[in-house]
């Protein structure tokens, strides 16, 4: 019984879709290299953050969450050149705007200085590390490209002492900006060019806005990073596929360093919008030479520009759902962006409407003057948002491209001769338009029609407002009259509420499902005397015996005395 259970629920279970970052956690995971996870979103206070960065942000902080885990965010504040406060304080508004919540887990690099100078000396007396004196450019010559080693810089075989030495005197700011370095001593030869004794600390006699003046050596990105990962117990290092080449110099630091546990490096996709500024430096250059209006400017797609221009956290939480995690880089549309906030909108705000390229409208049939107002639905998908008031009055205004003067076809809106229908108002006929000295037409003269939709309410016991609807006889000629509009028969749904209404009315029990279709189809049949053929293409019947044979059976068995009493009460009340 107890096997027999277990497969009954393992059959239940539904397969679940994993993303590959995922796969590696649940790997981990079940080889004990972890047993818990922890990730973080590691800024660098140099920009504001971008929809890019977003993707980052929701990626780890989800990761957290589902794995019960939890989420540093952690200021990669090493190059005080290009940091400031103020961007420190927008990337905090930033995540908590997004929804990330890292409790009281805000770190900053610059607090593991101290732990970071530690690593380097051990790292000098392992022999791992060495104090350099050639400048930049030599470095780079040194290190040589593709298809050449590089050569060993002839400081690199410095004793150890004399390296503890220098690099004491770095740190206490003996040497000028970029007269000595701290080089890792990897492998000259290494095809990965990273690998080629990079650099992990420099000489910066620089202001920091975390630690002041106390630190005049700096850190190196590649260095200082995985040291963070370290000490914060990182289990998973989630970053974009740029640091893929760096992967093997994030493994060396944290073995050579002998932390327990190392955090393991895993690179995603970045996110490319088309059409659309999202480099940090790109965009820190536009801010700069003036030609955006600040990080914030709606031009952008920076995170409090998108924030200033009305889109929702869940929307960005849904678009990043949607471009999903790869390995492969892409660019994703920015109409995707564009769909997430309006499906998030569209049950949530009001929606109002405006006139950007205005052609006046004259209904010449309106009297002069007057002025009423109209109800329209704040949201015609959601009616808990209410309705407001619109002003409608003898002249109006419509879209420039709702009107041709000679249109192509299948164009339905409005043309000379057309009848179309104002949102929220009347139905109204062209006659005609005119034009000024250039060719382009700015009025025209309408017809409104007086059977307008404007106040139909079926709610209304007497049905007054369908006083004025347009009478057709049948075409067998005998006196029953079909409820219509402009000559064309009601449709179905409207027919059916007059019905239930009609049965409250009557004092009969409530129709619905069945029972109101086929009172739907005996009152076109059997009171009205519409064409059997007409009442099943509008049933959406195949034929017309379908509809004689079904609904006639049951309008004469089963609905006879409440379609009597419907219909009867319809006609007496003389609402037609």
């Amino acid at each position: 019984m107890a096997e027999k259970d277990m497969v009954i629920e393992t059959e239940e279970k539904e397969p679940v879709s994993k993303n590959f970052i995922e796969q590696e956690i649940d790997k981990d995971l079940a080889e004990g290299v972890y047993d818990h996870v922890q990730t973080r979103f590691p800024p660098e206070p140099n920009g504001y953050l971008h929809i890019g960065h977003a993707k980052s942000i929701l990626l780890n902080y989800g990761l957290a969450q589902k794995y019960n885990g939890k989420f540093n965010l952690r200021f990669d504040d090493t190059n005080p050149t290009k940091e400031k406060s103020e961007f420190v304080e927008s990337i905090m508004a930033d995540v908590k705007w997004l929804g990330a919540d890292f409790e009281d887990r805000l770190f900053f690099a610059s607090n593991y200085f101290e732990k970071m100078y530690e690593c380097a000396v051990f790292l000098i007396k392992k022999g791992k590390a060495f104090v350099c004196d050639l400048s930049a450019e030599q470095i780079r010559e040194y290190r040589g490209d593709f298809n050449t080693p590089g050569k060993e810089s002839p400081y690199r075989n410095r004793s150890i002492e004399e390296n503890l030495r220098l690099f004491e005197e770095m740190k206490e700011g003996k040497y000028q900006d970029g007269e000595k370095v701290l080089r890792a001593k990897i492998d000259m030869a290494s095809p990965n060019i990273n690998m080629r004794d990079p650099v992990i600390y420099r000489v910066a006699h620089m202001h920091h806005h975390n630690t002041g003046n106390k630190w005049c050596i700096y850190p190196m990105y590649d260095f200082a990073h995985p040291i963070e990962d370290a000490v914060e117990h990182i289990t998973h290092s989630i970053c974009t596929l740029e640091f893929e080449d760096h992967r093997p110099l994030y493994d060396w630091v944290v073995k050579e360093c002998e932390f327990e546990n190392p955090p393991r490096q895993i690179e995603f996709a970045k996110l490319y919008l088309t059409n659309v500024v999202t480099g940090k430096r790109y965009i820190k250059k536009l801010v700069e030479d003036g030609i955006v209006d600040g990080w914030d400017d709606p031009r952008l797609v920076s995170i409090a520009a998108l924030r200033r221009r009305g889109y929702t956290p869940e929307s960005i939480k849904r678009f990043v759902e949607l471009v999903g995690v790869s390995k492969a880089n892409s660019s994703v549309d920015y109409a995707m962006l564009e769909y997430c906030i309006r499906e998030d909108l569209k049950l949530k705000k009001a929606r109002m409407m405006a006139v950007l390229d205005p052609v006046k409208l004259v209904i010449d049939n309106y009297p002069e003057g007057q002025v009423e107002e109209l109800d329209v639905p704040n949201n015609l998908e959601n009616s808990e948002l209410g309705s407001r008031k619109v002003p409608f009055s003898r002249e109006v205004y419509i879209e420039r491209e709702d009107f041709m003067e000679e249109p192509p076809k299948k164009y339905f809106r409005m043309f000379p001769g057309n009848e179309v229908r104002l949102m929220g108002a009347y139905f109204v006929k062209c006659t005609g338009c005119e034009k000024d000295e250039n060719g382009n037409w700015y009025a025209k003269q309408q017809t409104k029609t007086v059977a307008g939709l404007r106040k139909i309410d079926l709610d209304d016991v007497t049905l007054e407002v369908l006083t004025n609807w347009r009478e057709v006889q049948v075409q067998n000629g005998e006196d029953d009259y079909v409820l219509s509009r402009f000559g064309k028969p009601l449709c179905k749904s409207t027919i059916c509420r007059i019905i239930k209404r009609q049965a409250e009315i009557v004092d009969v029990p409530k129709i619905t499902g069945k029972g109101l279709r086929h009172s739907h189809a005996s009152y076109l049949l059997n009171v009205l005397k519409m064409d059997p053929l007409y009442v099943s293409h509008r049933l959406g019947h195949a034929d017309k015996s379908t509809t004689l044979n079904v609904y006639s059976h049951w309008y004469h068995n089963d609905v006879i005395g409440i379609s009597d009493k419907i219909t009867q009460n319809i006609l007496q009340s003389k609402i037609f």
